[in-house]
């Protein structure tokens, strides 16, 4: 079973795909989103079809005190029509820290600025996909 992982933003989505054990996030490369959310929709389904996506998680940007902002709740609504559309379970998950941690280690490994944006979104989506994937196998 092979499960996506999307760190939500306005303007890009960070993508990772699991692999068929669904033991290992690896990232693909960030999605710009367009104007509308029926093409980032239509962008997904396709990708869903061809990796042969059984299921999403989406991460959920709260706030530090726990609490859903606006951001988070778009994501959920996200998540919500991305499940409609495409016919699969589309989950959300805890992502505070990680877009900070994935900076973080874009810094560490000295990417220069100009370069971080789209490499750190979808540093952030293996970031949530992982943590998701070891929770499910976790759960077993």
């Amino acid at each position: 079973m092979r499960v996506l992982g999307i760190d939500y933003g306005r303007k890009r989505l960070g993508l990772a795909l699991s692999d068929e054990g669904a033991v290992l996030a690896s990232p693909l490369p960030t999605h710009s989103r367009p104007k509308r959310c029926r093409e980032d929709l239509r962008f997904l389904t396709r990708l869903i079809e061809r990796e042969h996506v059984a299921r999403v998680v989406v991460g959920l940007p709260l706030h530090m005190n726990g609490s859903a902002g606006e951001m988070a709740v778009e994501a959920t609504d996200f998540a919500g029509r991305l499940s409609h559309v495409a016919g699969i379970p589309v989950d959300v998950l805890d992502e505070r820290m990680t877009t900070a941690e994935a900076d973080r280690v874009l810094r560490e490994a000295n990417v220069p600025r100009s370069k971080r944006k789209p490499l750190r979104d979808g540093l952030a989506a293996v970031q949530i996909l992982q943590c998701y994937l070891d929770r499910r196998r976790s759960e077993i």
